[in-house]
């Protein structure tokens, strides 16, 4: 008989905030806060194939270790993409859908999915693997997934049954920098040269970047953000995006001390904005609008100004998002991420560990390459 229990819970505020915020303090991202705000404001639900299933485990009455989950219906908002594995089921008759999901839904960013508190973690994984996969059967998940977890954990879970998947995403990192310049500084000349340029095209439009944090930023500013955010997400999609209005209201209100938003201003107009979260050693660039397309501004005001950032607070790391071969000229350099994934049915998870194989192979050799494109100086 194991000696753990587990309970699944169908809200984020079932589970103690001071407890989830004992386990989890790696990212906002995880923040009681965040995951409350998405939830209350409709953004993750079973109807936008987002329904909330986080998952506590229990040594007698002691939560042990807790897990952010959510039962998929789709795979929009992931970054970790499995379309082709889906698109394989649907092929055969088979369903995809349902599967489960650990991740901060739309946010790919790298930290903590699983948090334990326990002397023997093994024991903890080994417990979490045996009731994500029974889970699955009884539920009739086609399997059960977990997505930019660290690599101690993917490691931790990786087994004959639990694959382990790589990807790559660009980041910037302080080297002590006392300003830009200094920063420009560790570039090559013709690199240092092309940011200026970028950059001189923003004084001659007339542009000024304001920053905003905490409560100085208004319920106004919020609002305006929401706006730029959905326009942004109509022109390139179609649609209004992913989060609402209600959303970023509810950040402000319940994590502002976490925000970070900057606002690009012309003619004393505010014409594009990003909003970005910190915590003590890093900025996360996540989200991004503008009424227009302006020259150079969406390299300044996602890139730039966030560097910026770092350098006057003395934060360590810069991470802007998933993807964008383009961040590599500007300083941001290849980091690999993490994800573990277990297939119930058999001919398709050995057909989709095969495919992990080949592709981390790929990611090996895409990394390498974008290593050699970087743009500081030979040291």
């Amino acid at each position: 008989m194991s000696q753990f229990s587990h309970r699944w819970f169908n809200q984020i505020t079932d589970i103690d905030t001071t407890i989830w915020q004992r386990f989890f303090h790696d990212t906002p991202f995880t923040d009681h806060a965040f995951l409350a705000a998405l939830e209350h404001t409709g953004c993750v639900s079973k109807n936008t194939g987002w329904q909330p299933m986080h998952l506590a485990i229990y040594q007698q009455k002691h939560i042990v270790a807790l897990l952010p989950g959510y039962i998929k219906y789709h795979s929009y908002g992931e970054y970790v993409f499995d379309w082709a594995w889906a698109e394989a089921y649907q092929q055969h008759g088979l369903d995809y859908y349902p599967k489960w999901l650990s991740a901060v839904p739309f946010t790919p960013i790298e930290g903590q999915r699983l948090s334990i508190n326990h002397p023997n973690p093994d024991s903890v994984y080994n417990y979490l693997t045996q009731v994500l996969t029974n889970t699955a059967h009884d539920r009739q998940w086609s399997g059960w997934h977990i997505n930019f977890c660290h690599q101690q954990q993917a490691e931790s879970l990786k087994s004959d049954a639990v694959m382990l998947r790589q990807g790559v995403q660009f980041q910037w990192f302080n080297q002590a920098y006392s300003h830009f310049d200094d920063f420009l500084d560790s570039l090559t000349a013709r690199k240092r040269k092309s940011i200026k340029k970028e950059r001189v095209k923003i004084t001659q439009q007339h542009i000024t970047i304001e920053w905003r944090e905490g409560n100085t930023i208004s319920a106004q500013d919020m609002q305006l953000f929401s706006h730029f955010y959905s326009q942004t997400y109509i022109k390139r999609s179609g649609h209004t995006g992913y989060l609402n209005n209600a959303f970023f209201q509810r950040l402000r209100d319940t994590m502002p001390t976490q925000l970070v938003l900057m606002l690009a201003k012309q003619a004393d107009e505010v014409i594009a904005a990003t909003l970005s979260f910190k915590d003590k050693q890093c900025l996360y660039g996540r989200y991004w609008g503008a009424n227009d397309e302006i020259d150079s501004l969406h390299f300044e005001l996602c890139y730039y100004q966030g560097i910026e950032y770092c350098i006057a607070n003395k934060l360590k790391q810069f991470h802007s998002g998933a993807q964008g071969e383009h961040k590599i000229s500007r300083g941001f350099q290849p980091v690999y991420t993490y994800s573990v994934h277990h297939i119930q049915q058999p001919d398709f998870a050995a057909a989709i560990n095969d495919f992990i194989a080949r592709e981390r192979q790929h990611m090996a050799l895409y990394e390498a390459q974008c290593d050699t494109l970087l743009p500081f100086k030979q040291q």
